[in-house]
């Protein structure tokens, strides 16, 4: 990788990072696309997933008083057995129809919920819970990005944007951990190769974008934040279908 490439990759981490601080999600949603590009499908996948722990590590304490622990824990036990058949996937399917698989469905579920949201119409009770975390667990594991599930289960369900964004933050942390482990196990050679100092510069820049999040996100009102993390969704969701059909008909 060339110093020039990395500074794009490092950009793009350190974006990232001030919108997982403010809105609770994006990290994954906006390095994805270009670090499977630079470092391939599965190389990309796993930096992302490494990226996404630990920024998410370094923000629960941060945002730890407004957790939501029981919803936390009915997201995040489904989730991980989600995150086992797509971990499977990930290492035994090519990228390209994956990616399109995962884009296509978040799109009609992020756009099924927000004409939902502007009807009476209000998801309750513990089974749509159980259905956005383990289809989180799943996409996180297949394509690196499990915000999009959540997020359409948050706008479905009227999740306050605050306990939202803090309550991913253990969650991210706790579904990224199982999936780089059972990545590693199934495939060690997926495990992205780069420098020590490259390593520790991706960890400035993270800690540098949370920083810098935490600062502008005194600036940002809820509402906002929740349309963000809307649109960064859309995008990321859509890039992913992009991404997949250039590759197919590559």
């Amino acid at each position: 990788m060339t110093l020039g490439i990395f500074c794009i990759v490092l950009a793009s981490i350190l974006v990232g990072a001030v919108a997982q601080r403010i809105a609770g999600l994006g990290f994954a949603l906006l390095i994805a696309p270009f670090l499977v590009i630079i470092l391939g499908p599965h190389a990309g996948v796993l930096l992302v997933n490494i990226c996404g722990v630990v920024s998410s590590a370094i923000i629960v304490g941060r945002v730890w008083k407004d957790i939501d622990w029981s919803m936390f824990r009915w997201l995040v036990l489904p989730s991980l057995l989600g995150s086992v058949p797509g971990s499977f996937l990930a290492v035994a399917v090519p990228s390209a129809p994956l990616s399109v698989t995962v884009g296509a469905v978040v799109l009609v579920a992020l756009t099924i919920s927000l004409v939902l949201q502007r009807s009476d119409v209000v998801v309750r009770g513990n089974a749509p819970k159980a259905v956005a975390g383990f289809t989180a667990g799943l996409t996180n594991s297949m394509a690196g990005v499990g915000g999009p599930a959540v997020s359409a289960y948050a706008v479905l369900s009227r999740w306050p944007q605050r306990a939202f964004a803090a309550t991913l933050q253990p969650f991210f942390v706790c579904i990224g951990i199982v999936t780089l482990v059972l990545k590693l196990v199934l495939d060690p050679s997926q495990a992205p190769v780069l420098a020590a100092w490259m390593w520790v510069a991706i960890g400035l820049a993270i800690i540098a974008g949370i920083y810098a999040g935490e600062k502008l996100g005194r600036f940002v009102r809820d509402d906002q934040a929740r349309l963000f993390v809307i649109v960064i969704a859309f995008v990321g969701a859509a890039l992913a279908v992009v991404k997949g059909v250039l590759d197919l008909s590559a």
